[in-house]
C-alpha cells in the first residue's frame, strides 16, 4: 500500500497524486504511543512530505520541521529523494484541541532540501497560515509555485494518505471551468476512503467522468536499519571525559535516534570498551 499514484487530467492541465501509508508509517510509530491528535498531525505531515518530495523538480532530501511552545512541541518529517521517510513528534502535558494554534501554540515550519552537489542544505521558513496540515502546506505551494494547489489528508493508528491537485498555467485556456470541477469533485473524499480505498478505486469513484493519465506508482518506504557502528563513533568523537561524566550521571549512555526510531543502549563496559579498542578501518 505505501506508494504514491501520480496522475494528470489530460483535458484539463491540471495533475495530482494520491499517497497512501500503511506498514510505512507503522513503522514510523512503533513504539512511541502518541496521543491521536499528535499522530493525526505526524500522518498527516507524512504523507504531504511524501507528495512533495515525489515532485520535486531537482531530486534530494526534503525535511519539513514543525515546531512551537504548545503541548505539541516538535513534528519532523524527512523524506530522501528514493522516497524513504522517517519522522518523529515531542509532546508533553495534556493534549487539548484538534487545531495548530491549539496543539503548537505560535508555530513555525522550517523546510529544509538537500541536494547532491550543494555545500550545505538550503533553508527557509515558511509561513504558518492555516489551523490544519492541509491548509498550511496548500499555503505553501500555492506561494512557492505560483500555482493553485489543494491537499486533502487523513490519517489514523494504521494508515495515512493525500490526496493533491494542482492548477497547470494552461488550466484555464483548456477548460475554464475545469479547475472548479475538480476540485469540487475531490471536495466530496471522505477521511475512510482515503485510508481505505485502493488507489484505482478511490480515483475512479472521485473523477470518473474526467480523461486521468495515471502514471505508474512509486514506492515508499522506511529504511533505516540500525547502526551501532556509527554512534559509537559519534560517542567515541565526544571523547572519554564526557563519557565518564554521562556514566557517572546514569550508569550507561543512552543514544535515542528519534528520526530513524532507534534506541542504542551501552552499558558501563561497553562504552569504556570503546576507548580501549581501535575504531574500526572505515576504507
Amino acid at each position: 500500500m505505501d506508494l504514491i499514484q501520480r496522475f494528470l487530467f489530460e483535458d484539463l492541465d491540471v495533475r495530482g497524486a494520491l499517497v497512501q501509508l500503511g506498514p510505512v508509517w507503522r513503522q514510523i510509530q512503533r513504539n512511541r504511543d502518541y496521543p491521536p491528535a499528535v499522530r493525526s498531525l505526524l500522518g498527516e505531515m507524512a504523507a504531504v512530505t511524501a507528495i512533495i518530495a515525489g515532485n520535486l523538480k531537482t531530486p534530494g532530501r526534503i525535511t519539513f520541521q514543525l515546531s512551537g511552545h504548545g503541548a505539541v512541541s516538535l513534528l519532523v518529517i524527512d523524506c530522501s529523494e528514493t522516497l524513504n521517510l522517517r519522522g518523529f513528534a515531542k509532546s508533553e502535558g495534556p493534549i487539548v484541541g484538534n487545531s495548530i494554534s491549539e496543539l503548537l501554540g505560535d508555530g513555525r515550519l522550517l523546510l529544509s532540501l538537500d541536494v547532491e552537489g550543494m555545500q550545505q542544505p538550503y533553508q527557509s521558513y515558511v509561513p504558518l497560515e492555516g489551523e490544519t496540515i492541509a491548509s498550511v502546506f496548500e499555503h505553501y505551494l500555492q506561494q512557492s509555485e505560483q500555482a493553485p494547489a489543494a491537499l486533502f489528508l487523513a490519517a489514523d493508528g494504521d494508515n495515512a494518505a493525500g490526496l493533491f491537485l494542482q492548477k497547470l498555467p494552461a488550466a484555464d485556456e483548456k477548460d475554464a471551468d475545469g479547475w472548479r470541477r475538480v476540485h469540487g469533485l475531490a471536495q466530496t473524499v471522505t477521511p475512510g476512503e482515503l485510508l481505505s480505498l485502493e488507489a484505482s478505486v478511490l480515483l475512479q469513484r472521485l473523477f470518473h467522468e474526467e480523461t486521468l493519465r495515471v502514471f505508474e506508482p512509486k514506492p515508499v518506504r522506511h529504511d533505516y536499519p540500525p547502526d551501532r557502528e556509527k554512534i559509537s563513533a559519534t560517542l567515541r568523537a565526544l571523547g572519554r571525559e564526557e563519557i565518564e561524566s554521562l556514566l557517572a550521571d546514569h550508569g550507561e549512555v543512552v543514544v535515542s535516534d528519534d528520526l530513524s526510531n532507534h534506541e542504542y543502549r551501552f552499558s558501563a563496559d561497553e562504552a569504556r570498551a570503546l576507548f580501549d579498542t581501535p575504531p574500526p578501518n572505515l576504507h
